[in-house]
């Protein structure tokens, strides 16, 4: 896991200036603590913030290929030792990175070769021969790249802040996208919320040339295809196969690992693997809510560490973390996500960092087991109850959205009327549409800027193309059951682990920020609706109204003005929080 960026002058000029790439740099360094490299050559400067995780001795970036080709990366391969017998007959290779295999099979297939890679990934390679820069993001979209073209120059950079930081590009907001966030708590598409800033979509590959954009492809990370009968004994033992050999090859590492464990079904399944592979005990971590009434994820993380012989550190999170640390949690969300699991990710990594380098977490298996319940009020007809995804917002449903921002559902249509062209069930249609923008845009975002702030790599083995190719055509029987996602999954964790009680209610991940928000509201409500993000967009009656209310609909529109409020102050006003969240919030206000 690293940080990268790097810039492609047009009209065939030098290099990017030493201070440009001192800027990339610096804005990336919390991504790389241990170590930094530059290439400079022709048009094209490239930047490499380095956390050292597979090879530490000759791993060090840039890497060089056949024909004096140039590679950053952040990420991991993990079948990186596959491919390399699979390359030795034509390739020799200077180091032991995982990131090589990348330039070798660029030199034998060209951009095609990213197909046979298994991992997360962005990268960008220079050829100075075809004189051309190539970027790629992996098919889940686990690690992220971001791009501006400018009339003098082609930028990227893993995070936003990064273009920012080097000047070419003053940090202003896309309205459409304000109501996207204040709405879904995240932002669709190719466009992010800042202005002339663009994501790689997950899984596409571009090829820049003088600074400007010539080719684009993509590589989806599910399988085509309505779903294919399966006899469920046998699912089970092919279920069985598939998480042992993703946890198997997401524990490639030259350093220590653990696991952030809740008392869901997908981080117990992964523990239930990583107990079977390895000798030592796994090292768990879980987020608790004292003084709360939030259930208590501890109690059931705890009972489950204990049957797998697992150790495991609570890490309590509390009214007095979320507001001390809340701002500085929200400047590292540069590419927003409103996901209130914000404040426990980043207290568990900070946390983790102390111990590990890399830990696995089990983002993804709702989306590719049908976990959520949304899905199965959408595939139902309306007549019976169904209902589109996403059809309003906390911030419409208090009479808080402006008229200007009511297209925020724009993003979320286009996505599913392109997906409804492909040859799949109306559950498939709909897993598809979160596979393509929250998942990628909101939790990897999350789970990405959380745990790198502190130099920790997060790994999702349930995001991996042999679980893929193997869950996401299931049919429904396995997946929806008497009303519970994730049927087949619940039945193998029942039966390596009867303990886990797989077949219990979903009660989902909940952290306190209403109750903690509530006890302060006579503070906060004026604060916020003093902000100058939040004024001009709505009435200060109103969004007052919000955090002293105790209806969820209110109290979640007013975590998410608390967080717009706090991002914008930091990411387009530029300011630096430099206190608890009563002190940033008063200093706009004074």
């Amino acid at each position: 896991m690293c940080g990268i960026a790097g810039i492609m002058i047009s009209g065939g000029r030098p290099c990017a200036t030493a201070q440009a790439a001192d800027a990339l740099e610096n804005a990336l360094s919390h991504r790389g603590p241990d170590g930094a490299g530059r290439y400079q050559r022709d048009n094209v400067t490239l930047v490499h913030t380095r956390l050292a995780i597979i090879d530490l001795k000759t791993g060090d970036q840039p890497l060089y290929g056949p024909e004096s080709t140039a590679l950053v990366a952040n990420g991991e391969i993990y079948n990186h030792v596959e491919l390399r017998q699979d390359l030795l007959s034509d390739a020799s290779f200077a180091t032991n990175s995982d990131c090589e295999t990348i330039l070798h099979l660029q030199a034998k297939f060209g951009a095609d070769g990213f197909q046979h890679l298994r991992g997360m990934y962005a990268f960008a390679l220079h050829d100075p021969i075809a004189k051309t820069l190539t970027l790629c993001r992996d098919p889940f979209g686990i690690k992220h790249l971001y791009y501006t073209e400018t009339e003098d120059c082609f930028a990227f950079a893993s995070e936003p802040q990064a273009l920012i930081a080097t000047g070419l590009i003053a940090p202003q907001a896309e309205r459409r996208a304000i109501g996207e966030l204040l709405q879904l708590q995240f932002t669709t598409g190719s466009q992010t919320i800042f202005h002339g800033i663009h994501r790689l979509l997950p899984g596409e590959t571009l090829v820049v040339k003088d600074g400007r954009i010539t080719h684009r492809a993509v590589q989806a990370a599910l399988p085509i295809g309505r779903p294919l009968p399966r006899d469920e004994t046998k699912a089970l033992r092919d279920l069985d196969l598939a998480l042992m050999d993703s946890v198997k090859v997401h524990q490639r590492s030259d350093v220590p690992f653990g696991l952030f464990l809740s008392s869901g079904i997908d981080s117990t399944a992964i523990l239930a693997c990583m107990a079977r592979l390895n000798d030592s005990p796994v090292l768990a971590y879980t987020a608790s809510f004292p003084g709360t009434k939030v259930p208590d994820e501890f109690a059931a993380a705890h009972r489950m560490a204990a049957v797998f012989g697992a150790s495991h550190v609570n890490v309590e999170v509390t009214s007095a973390d979320f507001f001390r640390y809340l701002p500085e949690i929200v400047a590292a969300i540069d590419d927003p996500t409103a996901d209130y699991a914000i404040v426990p990710t980043y207290l568990l990594a900070r946390q983790a960092a102390k111990d590990v380098k890399v830990v696995l977490c089990g983002e993804g298996g709702d989306e590719l087991f049908a976990g959520y319940s949304r899905y199965r009020r959408q595939i139902l007809p309306w007549w019976l109850g169904g209902r589109r995804r996403r059809p309003s917002g906390p911030l419409s449903e208090c009479g808080l959205l402006p008229p200007s921002l009511s297209d925020w559902r724009t993003g979320i249509a286009t996505a599913e009327a392109r997906l409804a062209h492909d040859d799949r069930s109306a559950l498939q249609i709909a897993q598809a549409v979160d596979c393509v923008d929250y998942l990628p845009h909101g939790l990897l975002v999350k789970l990405d800027r959380c745990l790198m702030a502190h130099g920790l790599e997060g790994r999702t083995p349930l995001l991996d193309p042999v679980i893929a190719n193997f869950a996401f055509r299931l049919p429904q029987r396995l997946k929806l059951r008497k009303r519970r996602g994730k049927y087949l999954l619940r039945k193998w964790l029942n039966q390596h682990a009867p303990q886990a009680d797989a077949f219990a209610r979903k009660k989902g991940f909940t952290v306190p920020v209403g109750e903690w928000i509530s006890r302060e509201a006579d503070r906060l409500g004026p604060l916020v609706a003093a902000d100058p993000a939040i004024a001009a967009i709505c009435s200060p009656d109103l969004v007052k109204r919000a955090f002293c209310s105790q209806e969820k609909h209110h109290l979640d529109a007013a975590w998410r003005l608390l967080f717009y409020a706090l991002w914008h102050r930091r990411h387009i006003r530029g300011l630096i929080p430099d206190g608890d969240l009563f002190h940033c919030l008063d200093s706009v206000a004074r």
